[in-house]
């Protein structure tokens, strides 16, 4: 897998996959588009995201909404890193049974998500889920 960012101006970047996707970066903390560090966010709660609907599904189990809320801690100063990161499932769907809902959400951050295993290593992670 390969990416390239380019800079534009300011601290305004341009990050493209290798699949061809682009997506504005701003450094200046986020004042015009996501900063890095928020993408860190979108990028574990996208990929751990994937692994609920996929787990539910899988399992039969009749999911029509998953959100997944993000909240991290960095530290005060440089390098600002994440020291803690929760992600809060909010799942809807028809008769979902809340041990499955809880067992996928926990088997996604230790067994399936790839963004959330590697930052695992530096990061507390924690999850909480809630059928709404």
């Amino acid at each position: 897998m390969k990416a390239s960012v380019s800079w534009v101006n300011d601290f305004k970047f341009i990050g493209e996959s290798q699949s061809g996707h682009s997506i504005v970066l701003d450094g200046s903390g986020g004042k015009t588009a996501p900063s890095p560090m928020e993408l860190v966010l979108i990028a574990a709660g996208g990929c751990s995201s994937v692994d609920m609907v996929d787990g539910l599904k899988s399992v039969n189990q009749d999911v029509t909404t998953c959100v997944a809320k993000l909240s991290g801690e960095r530290r005060e100063i440089a390098p600002r890193f994440f020291t803690t990161i929760n992600i809060h499932f909010e799942v809807s769907g028809n008769d979902l049974d809340p041990a499955i809902v809880a067992k996928v959400a926990q088997d996604s951050l230790e067994k399936y998500c790839s963004v959330c295993l590697m930052l695992d290593k530096a990061v507390t992670l924690t999850h909480s889920w809630e059928i709404v």
